[in-house]
This record gives structure tokens, sequence and C-alpha cells, in this order.
């Protein structure tokens, strides 16, 4: 994943940006009309209550007063006065606080709908894209970006709006009340919002940046925990320690930077509202000499001089916000731009549904063929070159070759998490290409070396997530021989793994690999060093539950160890992603080439 540089960051269009993100907002439309609605009472109250305190003044000095108090007592106008000042004060006390939950309520759930589209567009992306991005950056851009964004909708956006529209109504109430005041302060808010602009598209870059930086702290610190038993055993603490406080030195510099121009801003502010207030004492005062104005009509501008520069103030704040929302935007743009390369074939008509599993028919064994494939990580950096071979149903295969010859990258290609470069892949005849990937995997399961397991109880990290019996489950477990094993746990097959099951042994871990596998009952089984994390007694029961496993079957083998895979019908023997030699082990013996170097090399070390 290649991150947009700050430069062509600032040329991005932030209308584009918005449209990114218009078919959420258009979703909670509905929950927007409140919000909306309330921004008129709202703003009315806002610009009445300087103007009532202007009358008040007035009506104490014996001045020219509203039509609706010039009949009454000085009390009996004051208490009017105190009267619909209250209740602006009651209506903005109440709207104010629904209109912020109404706001925040929308805010969450666009901030919910983003995050689980990122999380399921992360999640179809092609193993590829995971080889080059570290995982600290993607966990930044589900969680602190997502986060900024959110900050975009509940605190932001419609506030936004909200301040530009008390600014339009506050202006409105100036200009019927003094032209000449109401000009003399609008003509202020032309310099300082061309200083607000500026000063947040200096905060933009330099929050872009931060979050890069905040990327990689965030990448260090995944990488350095998930080796701690490196970094312990070698003693890296206080190397890794120092590269650690460099990365983390980075971004407290790129964070200095958007503090100072978000403190410039308040500052300004801050600055051009005393300004303000000085300018309509000083033209305020000129028009009272004059008697052009009342002192309750001046009274009432100084409240407006605070009033129009206090939206003003909330706004360049949330303008801040709205900013750092943008950089989040861009930065989960680049994320749902980066294309999903293994996708499913285009069908006409609805898709099917698929049927429960406990329903689906036994898988048949496959035939697997691959033609002329060719295959690169890089570009023309082939791993595998060329390759020619078939794979009968029912045929049990091993794949043999020095490290680095592309045993593994075959697997990956035949459970299609990378295509192939050139030429194809046949099961039964039919390019995998061409069938949905749900159906593909669903009739091969793999057993690694390592096999992860999830946060959760036994029975669900063989069932994943499918809707197994647990009678299925504990039947799986018995035609895979571990059911012993599991029975022997605290709880049995509710016993709670930890993440990455740190409570099992390499071992233990792997045997549930075997169960999960059998439950699936695939026709083809592919084993990648399945056995190698087992001791010699738990090998030999698990080889008993393979010879029943891999009856009729399509099987794959990838072993080190060639003395485990003398009774296959077949071993394809790879060096540097060309096939070598093929042939049963007998056969491959007597070519004297490299798979009896190899066997013989490994005769010798026992």
């Amino acid at each position: 994943m290649t991150a947009s540089s700050p430069a062509s960051t600032e040329r991005r269009n932030d209308w584009r940006l918005f449209l990114r993100l218009w078919p959420y907002i258009r979703e909670q439309r509905r929950l927007l009309w409140v919000p909306f609605i309330l921004l008129l009472p709202l703003s009315i109250a806002n610009a009445l209550q300087p103007i009532l305190i202007g009358q008040a003044i007035s009506l104490i000095r014996q001045e020219p007063v509203a039509w609706f108090l010039r009949d009454r007592t000085l009390q009996g106008g004051l208490n009017l006065l105190v009267l619909i000042l209250l209740v602006t004060v009651a209506l903005r006390l109440a709207l104010d606080g629904w209109q912020s939950y109404q706001v925040q309520k929308v805010g969450q759930r666009i901030t919910a709908n983003i995050r689980n589209d990122l999380f399921a567009h992360v999640t179809a992306l092609a193993v590829r894209f995971f080889d080059r991005t570290p995982v600290g950056k993607l966990i930044t851009r589900l969680t602190s970006d997502v986060d900024a964004l959110g900050d975009v909708f509940s605190t932001g956006a419609v506030g936004i709006i909200s301040d530009l529209f008390s600014i339009g109504v506050l202006a409105i109430a100036m200009l019927l009340l003094q032209w000449q005041l109401a000009l003399m302060l609008m003509a202020m808010l032309v310099p300082i919002t061309w200083l607000i602009v500026y000063f947040q598209q200096q905060y933009r870059k330099e929050n872009y940046r931060a979050r890069e930086k905040l990327s990689d702290l965030n990448a260090a610190l995944q990488e350095n925990i998930a080796g701690i038993n490196v970094v312990q055993i070698f003693q890296r603490e206080r190397y890794n320690s120092e590269l650690f406080r460099a990365t983390n030195q980075q971004y407290i510099r790129a964070i200095d930077k958007t503090i100072f121009y978000d403190s410039a801003v308040s500052a300004t502010l801050e600055w051009i509202a005393l300004v303000a207030i000085a300018g309509v004492l000083w033209l305020g005062g000129l028009l009272v000499f004059k008697e052009a104005i009342t002192f309750g009509t001046l009274a009432s501008f100084i409240i407006f001089a605070q009033r129009l520069f206090d939206p003003l103030r909330q706004f360049a704040d949330k303008f801040t916000s709205i900013q750092a929302g943008f950089t989040a935007v861009e930065r989960i743009t680049d994320l749902f731009n980066v294309p999903v390369e293994i996708r499913d074939p285009e069908r006409e008509g609805a898709p099917q549904p698929m049927a429960p599993v406990e329903q689906v028919e036994p898988s048949l064994a496959s035939e697997i063929r691959f033609r002329d494939v060719w295959f690169s990580y890089k570009s023309d950096e082939y791993v595998l070159k060329n390759l020619d071979f078939t794979i009968r149903p029912g045929e049990k295969v091993a794949l043999v070759g020095p490290t680095g010859a592309g045993k593994s990258s075959i697997i990956r290609l035949l459970c299609r998490l990378y295509d192939v470069s050139r030429g194809e892949i046949l099961l039964d005849g039919v390019n995998i290409r061409d069938l949905p990937q749900a159906e593909l995997r669903q009739r091969m399961a793999v057993i690694l070396q390592d096999g992860f397991l999830f946060a959760g109880d036994v029975k669900s990290n063989i069932t994943l997530g499918e809707s197994y019996s647990m009678t299925a489950v504990q039947t799986a477990a018995e035609q895979t021989n571990v059911a012993s094993f599991i029975e022997q746990l605290p709880q049995g097959y509710n016993t709670m793994l930890r993440e990455r099951g740190t409570n099992l042994s390499g071992g233990q871990k792997q045997l549930l690999a075997f169960a999960r596998a059998a439950i699936r009952d695939p026709g083809i089984l592919i084993l990648d060093e399945a056995t190698a994390n087992l001791d010699v007694g738990t090998e030999a029961l698990i080889q008993e539950a393979l010879e029943n496993l891999l009856e009729h079957r399509t099987a794959i083998i990838i072993a080190h160890r060639l003395s485990t895979i003398r009774n296959v019908d077949r071993i394809l023997v790879l060096k540097q992603g060309v096939l070598v030699e093929q042939g049963n082990h007998e056969e491959l013996l007597a070519q004297g080439g490299l798979y009896a170097s190899l066997y013989k090399l490994q005769m010798l070390e026992t």
C-alpha cells in the first residue's frame, strides 16, 4: 500500500472526499433532519439575547425602545424582557443538548458502518497486500483514522453548518438593528476567515505527516510484541527500545507542528475578538455622541461582537476536527482504493444461497491440473516456472525440494490466495478463476505446520463459524484421534483459548487443525509439514488417523522428512521453481538425481 505524499494530499479535492462519504451520510438522512430543523430556533434564540439586553439598558436609561415595550412601566418592561430572555436561555439549553445527542448518534452510526466496510474490504484483499503492509499500519487505519473520521460527524460537520447558520442569523439581526456597526463587524470576518483557512491548510499537511508517524509507531509496537520471544532471547530490549524511542520522537515532532497551527488559530481569534469589541466601542461611541444610536444599541453590539466570534471560534475548533477527519478520509480512501485482486467470477442472475454445511454432500476426490504455470511475488522474479503436471483423483502426491523451491507457493496458488502470473490451474477441468472462492475452498482443507487459533473455545476453533453440530465436532475429533486430548482439557470442548492459543502447546494446536480439516470432509487434503510439531507417540496416533482421512481423497503433502512420504503414489521434486523430477520413492532413488541426494543426506543425518 503506497501512502499519498503530503503534496498530492494538498491537491486532492475536498469535495471529492466528501462525495466518498456521501453514501454513508445518505443512509442516515432521516436522523439528520432533526439537527438541521433545530438550527433555526437555536440561532434565533442566540441572536435575540443581545437585543433583549440592549432593550433592557435602553428602558432603564429611558431611551427609545421597541414597540412591545413603549406603553409599559419600567418594572413591567423589565419583567417582560427577563421572561423572554429566560425563555431563549431555556430553549437553547433544551434544544442544544438534543441536537448534540442526535448529531453524535448519527456520527457513531456512520463511523460504525465505515469501520465495518473497511474491515470487510481489508479481509477480502489478496495475501500479496499483507505481504507488503505492516499490521500496525492497518490497525491505525481501522481504529485511529476511523475514530478521527467519527469526530467529523459527531462534533464537526453538522456543527460547522450550525455555526455558519448562526453567523448568518446574527448578521441579519445586526443589519436590522444598525447597519454601520454591522458592516464593520462583518468586514472583520473576511481577514480572520482567510487566516483560519490558511492555518488549517498547514495543520492538515502536518496532521497527515503525524498520522503516518503514528502508523510507523504502531507498526513498531506490533512487531515487537509479536516477536517478544526473539527480542528477549537475543537481548534486543535496549536496542529495540532505542529504535522505538526514535520513532516516537519523530511522532512527537510531527504532533508539535499540528499543535502550533491549532494554537495559532485560537490566538488569532482571541486577538481579533478584542479588536472587534474595541472597534464597536470606538464607532459606537461616536454614533452615541452624535445621538445616531442609543446606549442600549451600543450595548447590544458589544455582545454581538462577542457572539459573532463565538461561532467562528467554535467553527475553527471544529474545522480542526474536519481537517483531521479529511486526513483520515484520505488515508482510509487509499485503503479502499486498493483493488481486490482475487475476485469471484461474475455470473448472471442472483447468487444462489449456499446450503447449510451439514447438508452438503461429502466432497469427491478431484483432479488437479497445473498447465504451464508461472508465478512471481515480484515482477519478473519468478518463483515457479513453466509448471505442468496433473494430480489424478484420489492420488497422493508429495512435493519435495530444497528451501525456496516453490512448494508452499504451489499450495497458495491452488487455494487461490494468489493468482498465477501465467498459465492456469484446473480443478476437474475447470479453471479455478471460474469458481467462486467459497466453493473452491470448501472443496479442500489445508493443515499447516503452524496452526493458527483464534481467541474462543475449542469447539469454535474447529467449526470456524460454520453451523456444525456438537455431534459433528466430536465425530471429527474421534476420526482424527484427537478427542482424548480435547477431553483432557479443563472444560473439554468449551475450554477457552487465549489469543493464538498460547495456553496450548505447539503440538496441541496442531492436533486441533486435524479435527478442523476432518469436519469439512474435503475432496482435497493439503498437508504442509502437518506433523512437524508432534512428538513420536502423538505422530503415530495421527498417522493412523491420516490413513483413514486420506482414503478416497486427492492429497498433496509437503514434508521435509522424506521418510514420511515413502508410501505416496508420486513425488514431485522441485528446484528453484522448476519441476525437475517425478516418480515414486523407488523410481527417484534409482534415478540418482536431486531426490536421491536429498534422501541420502537425510539418512546420513539420522
